[in-house]
């Protein structure tokens, strides 16, 4: 028992002399190829700095509105571990920006999808999404909790040389039907 106690003594210690002492990169916290292969490609090609233009539907529901736009930079967690993002909206013409939001996306290999973890700063807690990609390779996005009134789904799409398209839809009867409400362009940021 006390050697057992030893031993993972030495490990903490050692560990935490590598993880305090050395650069991002000892820790695996700069590298991408573990998200460029496999499932986590899926995410891991979203990797980078973006410039975000958004619209969103209005109440006419036949009129789109420009939005502020945000900067989205997704990076790759312990090479392979996870890919986090973070979304940083701009604020109305000469206001500060509203707040920011991170998403934690981790792909289970058993179920065959992505559990997403998300918070905000104007919407703090856990908000749990499930993902998975599709036969055209875009990815769908549903809300687990808390549950969405009405319901509603993302859809990223599939990224280009130019960037890559995005879309909210809402369910006003239940599922059966989907109306896009929000959507927008990435480019790469220069």
């Amino acid at each position: 028992m006390i050697k057992s106690i030893a031993i993972a003594s030495l490990m903490a210690v050692s560990l935490s002399a590598t993880a305090d002492e050395g650069p991002l990169d000892s820790v695996l916290m700069k590298k991408t190829s573990g998200c460029m292969t496999g499932p986590m490609e899926q995410f891991g090609r979203y990797v980078g700095d973006w410039d975000i233009a958004d619209q969103g539907l209005q109440k006419d529901g036949v009129t789109w509105k420009p939005g502020n736009g945000a900067r989205w930079n997704f990076t790759c967690v312990g090479d392979g571990i996870a890919v986090q993002d973070f979304w940083m909206p701009n604020g109305p013409e000469g206001s500060p920006p509203p707040g920011v939001g991170t998403n934690l996306r981790i792909y289970d290999p058993k179920a065959e999808q992505w559990e997403i973890a998300w918070t905000a700063t104007n919407a703090p807690g856990f908000t749990h999404i499930r993902a998975k990609q599709d036969e055209n390779g875009n990815i769908n996005m549903h809300w687990v909790t808390p549950e969405q009134t009405p319901p509603r789904r993302i859809t990223f799409f599939t990224p280009t040389s130019e960037g890559w398209d995005w879309t909210m839809e809402m369910s006003f009867d239940g599922g059966e039907n989907w109306t896009e409400v929000y959507k927008i362009k990435a480019t790469p940021r220069k």
